[in-house]
């Protein structure tokens, strides 16, 4: 059953929305239907995108080695389609996620007392 291009139009979009609400379980649910119907290279971008809201929601819950694995694979993706992707910034989300990395990573090794959600970013429309 493949999806038109307005339901997966709609899945991105409304997988930004719930991520930019922190409900990043439910943005990775929508961006994966939108990726197993994806083939080529955009199978990349909705990939990194669904690791990186997976990335936060191990973050938020205190898994600070599963951040860090998922930021690392998510950024390796997200890096090919610098600086914009289909209306989102991407060069700015990389460099959000960048340095939400940094810290997950000082919190996995014991050197950071807990994660300051205010870092945790939006996913930003090009202006």
């Amino acid at each position: 059953l493949f999806l038109g291009l307005l339901q997966m139009e709609d899945l991105f979009t409304r997988g930004i929305e719930e991520f930019n609400r922190q409900y990043f379980f439910e943005a990775h649910d929508l961006w994966e239907e939108l990726w197993t119907e994806t083939t080529g290279i955009h199978r990349l971008i909705y990939q990194g995108l669904i690791q990186t809201a997976v990335g936060f929601y191990h973050l938020s819950n205190g898994n600070f080695k599963g951040a860090c694995s998922q930021f690392g694979k998510a950024l390796a993706k997200l890096e090919q389609f610098l600086p914009v992707f289909h209306g989102i910034n991407t060069q700015q989300l990389v460099k959000d996620v960048r340095r939400c990395f940094v810290d997950a990573e000082h919190l996995r090794t014991g050197e950071g007392g807990t994660f300051d959600e205010s870092k945790i970013p939006l996913i930003r429309w090009n202006e």
